[in-house]
């Protein structure tokens, strides 16, 4: 990078505070929810309206509360980086932004092979799974390119992701309503079928917490905030009452549309669409014009990603707690470096899961998984890292509290806590299959290159 595009770490940078209240919502509607976790969490069958309504109850809540009283609190660029680092100190702060790092850098191709799937099912039914993979590269590094430019510009393409996101959702409940009328419901939803299966459904319930996460991501660019301390606690309640509403009602129209044992991971959007908006022409020209939208939301989706976690490693690079390539910015405060670490990690990631997966639907879930372990982690450090500055910190000004004392805060911080790590022995030991290996040894691998990567950082540091 010459001296024209990129500033050294030492350099301050002025930040334009370009994100409003409106934007944050829709920020965090496009980066928490996940049209990609509808499927999975059908799957289940009708015990996953359970699920989201219970684990809403005992984590989501819980977790928007404690994002709420953690971003307005302490509004500081990096986010997750930033707490767990003033909480534990900067070698557990570059942990937590590791893991938020890399996890994107291995879930974005993820998402971008739904994207490919979708795209084939629609337009190419047989596109192959190489040629997938290419168009996986290719979004990849269109992902990396809007992390370079300024947040005024980058967050059109969340923002506009939310709404098309939100549109397909209400697509899917307004057809499962006149759907039902004429053919009823695929999967019958009754007291006996709501109640909670714990053989099949351990497999999946770790997709319904991550498709809860998220409401932290936007405190990563608190700098760039108009009134942090106003805007960040009323963004989090707006989006979460958004989401776990058109969560729990699009899970019940894709039950409505398809038996549970038939939805694919990956086509099963389609599939619902088609099914709900019947064969005329009308219905399939629907069908492919939500079909689109979904492909956009996609992109989005990773988009919306990308700039939280980035500018997270980028502090951490700053602080000279990861490798000075993360530091990296434009003159505009863009994480170039970060950035383009990610569209070359993920790139590998791509050509070697891509060659090693047997289908489009197995690619996925190994890296969904895979990534999933990762990103996990971080929140650990979250939880405690909360619990510590209630404790350490008791007379910083909150704008937003948690209601009941520091008791409450506790409870609900370990609870979460709790239920993250039931999720990741979950992702890594299927009951029924036993340890998914290439997720364990994938996560310990990333696991392994972070501390590598700690090292090189504070090496860098010494005289």
């Amino acid at each position: 990078m010459n001296s024209n595009t990129s500033r050294s770490p030492d350099q301050p940078v002025q930040r334009k505070k370009s994100l409003g209240q409106a934007d944050l919502v829709l920020f965090t509607v496009s980066a928490i929810l996940l049209l990609e976790t509808l499927a999975a969490a059908a799957s289940i069958g009708a015990s996953s309206i359970f699920w989201w309504l219970f684990l809403g109850v005992i984590f989501y809540i819980p977790f928007a509360l404690i994002c709420a009283e953690m971003g307005c609190s302490y509004p500081e660029q990096g986010g997750i980086y930033a707490w767990v680092r003033d909480a534990f100190g900067g070698r557990w702060g570059a942990r937590a932004s590791w893991g938020y790092w890399v996890n994107t850098a291995v879930w974005l191709p993820a998402i971008n092979i739904l994207f490919a799937g979708i795209f084939a099912q629609l337009f190419m039914p047989d596109l192959s799974l190489a040629a997938q993979i290419a168009i996986s590269i290719v979004l990849l590094w269109v992902a990396v390119g809007l992390n370079v430019v300024t947040l005024d510009v980058g967050k059109w393409v969340p923002n506009l992701g939310a709404v098309l996101k939100v549109a397909v959702f209400i697509a899917l409940i307004a057809g499962a309503i006149v759907y039902t009328r004429n053919h009823g419901m695929a999967n019958p939803l009754t007291l006996a079928t709501l109640k909670p299966d714990w053989g099949g459904a351990l497999q999946y319930i770790p997709a319904i917490i991550y498709g809860m996460l998220g409401f932290e991501l936007i405190s990563a660019s608190s700098e760039e905030m108009k009134h942090p301390a106003r805007d960040v606690p009323r963004a989090v309640f707006t989006s979460g009452l958004i989401i776990i509403t058109l969560y729990t009602l699009a899970t019940a129209a894709m039950l409505a549309a398809l038996p549970s044992g038939d939805i694919d991971l990956v086509e099963g959007l389609m599939d619902t669409l088609r099914q709900l908006l019947g064969d005329s022409g009308l219905g399939q020209n629907a069908a492919m014009l939500l079909g689109i939208f979904a492909l956009f939301s996609f992109f989005s989706n990773g988009v919306t990603w990308t700039l939280g976690c980035n500018r997270a490693a980028a502090e951490a690079g700053q602080e000279k707690e990861l490798p000075g390539l993360f530091a990296m910015e434009s003159q505009r405060g863009t994480p170039v470096g970060a950035a383009v670490t990610m569209g070359l990690v993920g790139t590998g990631v791509l050509i070697l899961y891509g060659y090693l997966a047997g289908s489009q639907e197995d690619l996925f879930w190994s890296l969904f998984a895979f990534s999933a372990v990762i990103f996990l982690l971080p929140y650990l450090g979250m939880m405690l890292a909360f619990v510590k500055m209630r404790v350490s910190d008791p007379g910083h000004p909150r704008p937003f509290a948690i209601p009941g004392g520091l008791l409450v805060a506790k409870l609900l911080a370990y609870s979460c806590f709790a239920i993250l790590t039931l999720s990741i022995v979950l992702f890594v030991y299927t009951p029924g299959e036993g340890v998914q290996w290439p997720v364990l040894l994938g996560a310990i691998a990333l696991i392994a290159l972070g501390e590598l990567a700690i090292r090189i950082a504070e090496r860098q540091l010494r005289p």
